[in-house]
């Protein structure tokens, strides 16, 4: 048995996973107020040892307890991440003062891969990746079997640049895929549409740009909203440019979108992407293509790769 972590920015999540990637018992709690590495990591722990007990599994005998963490991880130790203030972190030893059980740190990306290849999108495939849909873009990458894990940093696939000289990324740059096709740049962007056009259907799907999320353009473009369905054109176009990279760097034979973008209708993200990736992607001139898909886990995703890791380092 094994437990999966999923370090989120809002919430902390535990799964008793058994060896075929079966959630048998789950625990959440909010993240609240962080104070400090050590009262993290005996969180976390408490957490891992209650989802083990909920289960009917002493914490004690855990074959080991993997974490997903929203940032850079290696060796057990946090590298850096940017919604919790942490910078090299030795997490896994400081958890191990709490439950004494082995502790595997990976990005939470690479945990949402992880559990999609074994149980979810990726099943029956040697070459597999994911990009995840949220406050940012994350990405992970299962190659000939193995996880694609180099330093700590590799997939970090939000920040590779679209538009030159774009608009600044929190990451310091400018134009980063992340500020165009993450759920807080579609946001920007439906925000600024609305300003552009004050009769747009938009602002009653948002009542009055009070409660705009990730999801209102989508919303708005299925009610017909002419600004809303162009928005939509011009979100796909910028996700488009970052898939088709990835596609032609690591040619996956599946690749999966996720988070809650991911779970937008099939008419206006998944079919038009399709479209673009078959007309882009250099694969094409090989007779090659690549499925383009949804995520099939949702939220379970990084919980269930995260207990199995052990599989795929």
């Amino acid at each position: 048995m094994y437990v999966g972590l999923d370090v989120g920015g809002t919430n902390l999540r535990a799964g008793l996973v058994d060896e075929t990637g079966h959630l048998l018992a789950v625990r959440k709690i909010p993240l609240g107020e962080f104070r400090g590495a050590e009262p993290f990591a005996k969180t976390l722990a408490s957490l891992a040892a209650q989802a083990a007990r909920d289960g009917g599994i002493f914490p004690e005998s855990l074959a080991y307890v993997g974490m997903g963490i929203p940032g850079a991880a290696a060796k057990g130790e946090v590298l850096y991440t940017c919604n919790i203030p942490m910078k090299n972190v030795p997490l896994a030893r400081l958890f191990q003062r709490y439950l004494d059980v082995p502790v595997l740190l990976e990005n939470d990306a690479n945990c949402a891969a992880v559990g999609e290849y074994f149980c979810g999108a990726g099943q029956g495939t040697k070459n597999f990746a994911v990009v995840t849909l949220g406050t940012g873009i994350g990405g992970g990458f299962i190659l000939n079997g193995k996880l694609y894990s180099s330093g700590g940093m590799a997939g970090e696939v939000g920040h590779m640049v679209v538009e030159k000289g774009g608009v600044p990324c929190a990451c310091g740059r400018r134009g980063c895929w992340e500020a165009y096709a993450s759920a807080t740049g579609l946001i920007r962007m439906t925000r600024e549409a609305m300003e552009r056009d004050k009769t747009s259907g938009l602002w009653e799907e948002s009542d009055g740009g009070t409660a705009v999320t990730g999801r209102t353009v989508f919303a708005a473009a299925l009610r017909g909203d002419e600004t809303a369905k162009a928005l939509c054109e011009t979100y796909g176009s910028y996700l488009a440019a970052g898939v088709v990279n990835l596609l032609n760097i690591f040619q996956p034979e599946v690749l999966a979108i996720g988070g809650g973008i991911g779970e937008a209708e099939e008419a206006l993200l998944l079919a038009p992407l399709r479209e673009i990736v078959d007309r882009e992607s250099y694969a094409v001139h090989c007779g090659g293509k690549v499925s383009v898909v949804r995520a099939v886990l949702g939220g379970d995703a990084g919980m269930i790769g995260a207990a199995l890791l052990g599989r795929v380092i």
